[in-house]
């Protein structure tokens, strides 16, 4: 078998989803990364209880969309894959420059990046990459990538908050996958204001806490 794999560049469309409307009273912008199995319009849901005149969300689509077990009715979606992870990675980051591009956000207001679980490793990635200057960091029950390092994140200013968040009974979430999540935290974000946030639960989106971020 004799078979060659090649590359090709081309012009694609994708969705996102927003809440609420962008104007003079918003304070905060919200870019948030839904994990695997999601679709944007439906993670919005979690933000649903946030004041929505100070409160204006972003949520990128995954665009790798799958059936998902067991009926394989419903629709989910995955970022990414240890599949050419390197150039998958670099098409979600011109689709996130893309959004920036779309919406004209406020020099003013706050920007606050959240990625959940899947999402974490695109939303740092992003931050990282673009030197994306951020009010305020969430990374909720999901891994730091492997590839960042503290340089990468050195631009950020000392006082930008960043939060790990995690669940005391996540499945995905044994002891040794816990401290190393916690020390790779600190050796990317110890200049700035981390706060490491434990709750009781598994794997979610804690919507109570979410509410104590702004």
């Amino acid at each position: 078998m004799n078979s060659n794999e090649k590359d090709i560049t081309y012009h694609t469309t994708n969705t996102y989803s927003t809440l609420n409307n962008l104007s003079e009273k918003t304070q905060n912008v919200w870019f948030v990364c839904h994990g695997m199995g999601y679709l944007s319009r439906y993670f919005l849901k979690y933000f649903t209880d946030l004041d929505a005149e100070k409160n204006f969300f972003i949520a990128p689509q995954a665009q790798s969309k799958y059936y998902m077990p067991p009926k394989f009715k419903h629709v989910g979606a995955s970022w990414l894959t240890k599949e050419n992870t390197v150039k998958e990675t670099a098409n979600v980051l011109r689709y996130f420059d893309a959004i920036f591009a779309a919406e004209t956000i406020p020099k003013e207001t706050n920007l606050i990046v959240l990625g959940y679980s899947q999402g974490v490793s695109v939303a740092l990635r992003y931050i990282a990459k673009r030197h994306l200057n951020c009010a305020q960091i969430v990374m909720m029950s999901g891994g730091i990538p492997k590839e960042v390092v503290a340089k990468d994140f050195q631009f950020l200013k000392t006082d930008t908050k960043v939060s790990l968040i995690y669940g005391t009974s996540d499945e995905y979430l044994d002891e040794d996958r816990l401290v190393s999540e916690k020390n790779r935290a600190f050796e990317l974000f110890g200049h700035c204001n981390l706060q490491i946030v434990p709750f009781e639960g598994g794997h979610m989106v804690n919507k109570t806490l979410l509410n104590t971020l702004v």
